[in-house]
Order: structure tokens, then sequence, then C-alpha cells
């Protein structure tokens, strides 16, 4: 299957090199960078050339990097049923940046993109109808950024003296809700607090 990928890969890049920035085979998946400029016509290019027929657009997401220049990448999955392969697209994007919209070429990328803007605030130009999908319509801030605290910005609760649903922000006296982004399991050099229980017991 990797080689088949790898040959696909190649493929790729041999013929749209003016859109392709990198690309790589890891875990038996093929990912293929492009610039936000070139996505409608390189996935064009997926949906339409014989050796790709990636028709099927899956699901379109977003990683956020808060510490990068390019804060954002915007991630599609594409199925090709000819072909019985799959391909990822990564694009990486600037927090003030537009991402043009696919739902010319694949209708099913309007919930899609607007789930996108949603969650992380990425803006998509040229899409019929970008507003919430998930949120409430007064919602504040965008949920998967990782700077979005944990309990939120606004509590919602019903009011039995004004019978109605009231919305107030969050206050709160604790300071758990700012974090430093580190994961122990991604190379972090400090100790979690209670690790150096272990190493009294080694002793």
């Amino acid at each position: 299957m990797s080689d088949a990928l790898n040959e696909l890969g190649a493929h790729i890049a041999a013929i749209r090199a003016d859109c392709v920035l990198s690309w790589d085979v890891t875990l038996g998946e093929l990912t293929v960078h492009v610039a936000p400029s070139s996505l409608v016509a390189f996935v064009d290019f997926l949906k339409t050339d014989k050796t790709c027929q990636f028709t099927s657009l899956v699901d379109i997401t977003a990683v956020d990097h808060p510490e990068r220049e390019a804060r954002f990448d915007v991630v599609y999955h594409f199925l090709s049923m000819y072909q019985n392969q799959r391909i990822r697209v990564k694009s990486a994007v600037r927090e003030e940046e537009m991402v043009p919209s696919i739902t010319s070429l694949h209708p099913c990328a309007d919930w899609f993109e607007r789930e996108v803007f949603d969650m992380f605030g990425i803006l998509f130009s040229g899409h019929p109808d970008l507003r919430r999908i998930l949120t409430d319509y007064g919602f504040r801030g965008h949920p998967l950024r990782k700077d979005f605290p944990t309990t939120g910005y606004t509590e919602v609760r019903y009011d039995e003296a004004l019978k109605r649903v009231v919305y107030e922000p969050v206050s709160l006296v604790q300071e758990y809700r700012q974090f430093d982004f580190m994961s122990p399991w991604e190379g972090a050099d400090y100790i979690i607090p209670g690790d150096e229980k272990a190493e009294e017991a080694k002793g």
C-alpha cells in the first residue's frame, strides 16, 4: 500500500508542481501540503485527474498551532472510490488569512467549512452562507482554539424570577483556566506534580 501511495504522491507532485509544497507518506497515509492560494485548483485536479479521482470529500477540520506565524493547518480528507485510496491535504494559514471555499467543487464542503469557522474562527472566502453551525448566535469565541478557556466565557441558566434563560459572564476565582499548552507526552522537560513519588519509590 505504501508503494502505491508513494507512486501517487510522486505523480501528484510532478503534475502539479505549481501547487504542491511538500508531500509524504507516514503510517500508511499520504499527506500533501499546498498553499491556500492553490487550494481550489489543486482540489479540482484531485477530483478530475484520471490517476487520482478523489471525488468524495470526507471531512474538513483544522489544527491550532498558537506558536506558529501560520497559526492554523486547514486539513481536508478525500476518498477515491475508483482507486480505493485516501489522501490528506493540508494548508497552513495565518490567523487573519482567508481560505478559498471549495463548495463549488464539493457542495458538501458547505457545512464542513461552517464548522471550521465556528470552532476555529477561520474564514472561507466565497462561501455561500458562512455562519455558526454548532454554537449559538451570540456565542463568543471559537471553542477549539487552544487559547479558549475550558469553561467558556458565558454561563447559560434558567432564571426562575425572570422566567427565561439568561446569559451571564463566567466568574471564577480559580486559575486553572490558564494553560501553557505543553504536553508531558510530547517532550516536555518538566516534572508533573506527583511524578517525584514514583522516583522515590524506585529509590
